[in-house]
């Protein structure tokens, strides 16, 4: 019985911790306004956008790493598909890479990046934006 009660304990725990509000920002790309969560710490860019049933036209999770590196993306436990673009530190994108869900397939940065956007699939590419594009707001999270 106890173990039992402590089984549930622990996913009642997880499940609240995937439930807790992330900040958000906003970001535009060219006349497009981006809603998007912030994950700028292990445990929130590890969660990202797992489990979720849905995700917003305009809304995504902006991904904030320590330092600018060839960052990669994966679909473990993703229920929809999504798009990612990689950013540079000027706000241009580096590349964007469509992502299928529940896949463990690695989508990668082509060159160093500190930023990483996830978007509903294809949006980045219905809105003519690609390799060099730049994204606006992300200069409050420059580092210092």
């Amino acid at each position: 019985m106890r173990k039992l009660v402590l089984t549930a304990c622990l996913a009642l725990a997880s499940q609240l911790a995937s439930a807790q509000q992330l900040p958000r920002t906003e970001l535009t790309a060219g006349v497009h306004l981006i809603h998007a969560e912030v994950a700028d710490n292990f445990v929130t860019r590890m969660q990202g956008l797992m489990h979720r049933p849905s995700l917003g036209v305009n809304d995504g999770m902006l991904f904030i790493f320590d330092e600018a590196g060839i960052q990669c993306m994966w679909m473990k436990n993703t229920l929809i598909p999504l798009s990612v673009a990689y950013i540079a530190d000027d706000g241009s994108i580096v590349n964007v890479e469509d992502m299928k869900p529940q896949t463990e397939d690695s989508h990668c940065a082509k060159k160093p990046v500190r930023y990483a956007l996830e978007m509903n699939v294809g949006w980045f590419a219905s809105r003519g934006l690609r390799s060099g594009a730049r994204l606006r707001g992300l200069e409050k999270y420059k580092p210092k």
